[in-house]
């Protein structure tokens, strides 16, 4: 068996799939004729695994040091990046480096250089810096999300890691717009181009309008949310106090949400996703930081209460519905009075809210936080046996388990709740005694 067709079955196995699907396989494919790939593909298409297979093909078990590094334009984007590379059960160290925790700690694990590292420009940056990288066996490059790490302002960042990969061999850009011209800096030459962009690939969106007036525009809202019956739904608004005081607002109207901005610390930007990933939360109000680079599957609605400037903007922003060939729905706030972009072509279909609707109810979900984590060397299975065998829990009372490198967050019954934490409260976990509490 060549080591081509050994990955690919390792791959299968440890990921669960069947079969790659056509963009890995291509990807693959030319990764191994063409040193530059230009990757264009939509978020929710399996990218992440088309362009780490022909990084995993080049990787040499003998060699030392970095040999790939991933720029990624967000910290959640990096980690999800990381999340895929581990479910391969490579072997090869990766580690990920991002603004928002200790640079001490990331100092420490560089010490013992990981095969791929993963990260953000900027933190990047500082490392190098620093002098705590050395990319003398580096030759793999792979900017994720290339479009929007330009349009984030990354593009001195970009250039200074470019001029430090002295020996780089291969460099895939992935983005979701294509472009003719690439920075000189890149050495990106005649790339080969592999294009996921058709129309006959677009996802299967249905476009309603919903008329509103200012006065009413946030019970109009809320009225809508309460009609979707609980199913996961992203609000999009385009500044940072307009998620703030849609939040507000469906609190004091007794429906759960959870805000995401760039305002926000990034410990609370962490908890937010967690919550709405693990069904704590069914609504997450969020700017344009969300529209792009989170794992965030099976969101049945996307609601516009405000419209962005581009086009560009808002085609990203529907692209987190109607994922791996889902079916998803959005929804345009329309005010008659206000002006809007030249490129909106509104729905002709009105969304008509049933007068019956049933009013918000709480999540059956609860996050459950535990001050220990990867560090603490505690797992998914570490937690699982002791939330049965202490707390008395059985499975199908346990949700979706985050475990990070300090804390870990667990979705539980939210009935199930109040006589667990009394039952475990003098419990320890591996020996260790962890505070455990409803997470903030």
């Amino acid at each position: 068996m060549s080591k081509l067709d050994e990955i690919v079955a390792h791959t299968l196995k440890n990921t669960g799939f069947q079969s790659l699907n056509t963009l890995q396989e291509e990807t693959l494919r030319l990764a191994q004729k063409h040193d530059n790939l230009l990757l264009l593909s939509q978020t929710g298409s399996g990218k992440t695994l088309a362009f780490l297979l022909p990084i995993l093909m080049d990787l040499k078990k003998e060699q030392i040091g970095i040999q790939a590094i991933i720029l990624a334009p967000s910290r959640e984007l990096a980690i999800q990046i990381e999340t895929v590379f581990k479910s391969l059960k490579t072997n090869f160290k990766v580690l990920t480096c991002y603004g928002g925790h200790s640079m001490q700690v990331e100092r420490n694990s560089l010490s013992e250089a990981p095969a791929v590292l993963i990260g953000t420009p900027g933190r990047i940056c500082d490392h190098l810096t620093r002098n705590n990288l050395n990319f003398e066996n580096t030759t793999q490059l792979v900017i994720d999300e290339y479009d929007k790490c330009l349009e984030f302002g990354f593009e001195d960042q970009m250039r200074f890691i470019r001029e430090n990969l002295a020996h780089l061999q291969k460099t895939t850009l992935v983005s979701a717009t294509y472009m003719a011209e690439f920075p000189g800096y890149l050495k990106f030459r005649q790339p080969e181009i592999i294009n996921f962009l058709s129309e006959d690939q677009a996802p299967n969106i249905t476009f309603y309008k919903l008329p509103v007036r200012a006065s009413n525009k946030f019970d109009r809202l809320f009225d809508l949310l309460c009609s979707f019956n609980g199913e996961p739904t992203i609000v999009f608004c385009n500044f940072r106090e307009a998620t703030e005081s849609i939040t507000e607002f469906l609190k004091e109207s007794n429906y759960e949400s959870v805000a995401y901005h760039g305002g926000m610390e990034q410990e609370e930007r962490e908890r937010a996703l967690i919550k709405f990933r693990n069904g704590s939360y069914h609504t997450l109000i969020c700017t344009d930081l969300g529209s792009r680079g989170l794992d965030i599957p099976e969101i049945q609605h996307v609601v516009h209460f405000q419209y962005p400037q581009s086009q560009e903007a808002f085609i990203h922003r529907n692209g987190r519905t109607a994922r791996m060939k889902a079916d998803g729905s959005a929804y345009l706030m329309i005010n008659s009075d206000e002006e809007t972009p030249d490129y909106l072509n509104f729905p002709s279909e009105e969304y008509k809210i049933d007068p019956d609707f049933s009013y918000p109810t709480q999540s059956e979900w609860i996050t459950v936080y535990f001050s220990g984590g990867k560090k603490d060397k505690i797992n998914k299975i570490d937690i699982v046996g002791f939330l049965g065998q202490k707390g008395g829990l059985k499975k199908e009372d346990i949700g979706l388990i985050t475990v990070l490198d300090y804390t870990s967050f667990v979705a539980l019954r939210r009935k199930s709740v109040p006589t667990l934490l009394k039952r475990i409260s003098q419990e320890k976990v591996k020996g260790k005694k962890l505070k455990i509490a409803v997470a903030r």
